[in-house]
């Protein structure tokens, strides 16, 4: 309509349907307004927003636990398990315990860390490298997306 009066853009709005004079930009000068249907306008964005939030995925941190001395197949299985997880877009932490004696051959915990690091090298970015914290070493993996 262009700029007009604040009365008759009001007038305008009760005529056409009985519908409201809605400040879009209250900033501008002269202040952009419109004439809508306010309580649909409401629902509308109410409904957008349950859309984007029905859309919006929460990103999980999933832990796979291995033991210095892990066999080859169980090794197999769990890194399986990994690649399974990385593909639905879940970050991974992988996770060697020592227990007892096994604190004195720490390189055993970090060699497994560096062979999930080597075989999951085309799936897997790693966001936080392998370190020895307490009885744990953890390493962080990513999906490449």
């Amino acid at each position: 309509m262009g700029i007009v009066a604040l009365q008759q853009a009001l007038d305008a709005a009760i005529n056409a349907a009985g519908l409201d004079l809605v400040e879009i930009s209250p900033h501008a000068v002269p202040p952009v307004v419109k004439i809508i249907d306010y309580k649909k306008y409401c629902y509308t964005m109410k409904k957008k927003a349950t859309e984007a939030r029905k859309h919006n995925r929460v990103l999980e941190i999933k832990e796979v636990k291995f033991r210095p001395n892990t066999d080859v197949n169980d090794f197999n299985i769990k890194l399986k398990k990994i690649e399974r997880l990385l593909a639905h877009k879940n970050k991974v932490k992988a996770t060697v315990h020592f227990r007892g004696r096994e604190m004195t051959h720490k390189e055993l915990g970090l060699n497994v860390l560096q062979r999930i690091e080597q075989d999951l090298l085309q799936k897997a970015r790693i966001e936080k490298r392998p370190v020895l914290e307490g009885r744990q070493a953890t390493m962080l993996l990513t999906p490449i997306s």
